[in-house]
């Protein structure tokens, strides 16, 4: 059964379920402490917004996606694929990006996916539809799913911050691979989008430091240098 997070009494009520499943959690909340629910936009413009921040800092990615749409507006996937390179360039956006987003409204617009409705199904299989979309990789289709539809079992396996979070909660000597990351959340099915939002909470609360959505083709990440960050988003199929 698909679960959704639409409301902050539908997190709390997940994440009692997800501690009382794994009490290895349970100093993990204690750390995070009270932690929102983050929505946003779903549709078109909401996995356009998220395709916009790959591999820029937060700042950039907000400025870019307030000027994209603001140059549509309403913002539909048939203006965008009428628009002009030139003109989208000159929103900031890069040559890969305005590609991605072109490609993902034809889809859009053709009926070959509807991202309102991908959220009900089940989370590997929404994965699967997001990713076979041209620009769209593993984090961006988890973010998507966890941000943009409120999915409780999305998994962003790639996401360095969790990855970095979960080191620290359980005393691991390196970051978990991605491999190993989605194995070791199997045990918190359906609830793997709660504890993702449980341990960016943990992240933030021992770093000191935002820690929501590290795209991990992103040089800035913790203690990664910018070859090492590359190669891990070269493996993400970023």
């Amino acid at each position: 059964m698909t679960h959704f997070l639409h409301t902050e009494a539908d997190l709390q009520a997940a994440l009692q379920q997800l501690i009382a499943a794994d009490p290895r959690l349970v100093p993990v909340a204690e750390k995070a402490g009270t932690f929102a629910l983050r929505r946003r936009e779903a549709g078109f413009a909401g996995l356009c917004a998220i395709v916009c921040g790959q591999q820029l800092s937060t700042a950039s990615a907000t400025a870019i996606r307030n000027r994209l749409f603001a140059a549509f507006d309403p913002f539909h996937h048939d203006a965008v694929l009428r628009a002009r390179t030139d003109k989208l360039k000159r929103l900031g956006l890069s040559a890969p990006k305005i590609k991605s987003i072109k490609a993902i409204g034809k889809a859009v617009s053709e009926g070959l996916i509807d991202l309102d409705s991908v959220g009900n199904m089940d989370a590997d299989l929404a994965h699967a539809a997001l990713t076979a979309l041209y620009g769209v990789g593993p984090w961006t289709a988890d973010i998507y799913l966890l941000f943009c539809l409120g999915h409780s079992d999305a998994w962003p396996a790639g996401d360095l911050a969790l990855q970095e979070s979960a080191r620290i909660a359980f005393g691991l000597r390196k970051r978990p691979d991605v491999k190993k990351f989605v194995k070791m959340a199997e045990a918190w099915r359906p609830w793997r989008g709660v504890a993702a939002h449980l341990l960016w909470a943990y992240y933030h609360a021992v770093k000191r430091r935002e820690g929501i959505s590290l795209d991990p083709a992103k040089s800035s990440s913790p203690k990664i240098s910018k070859k090492k960050s590359k190669t891990k988003a070269k493996k993400n199929g970023r």
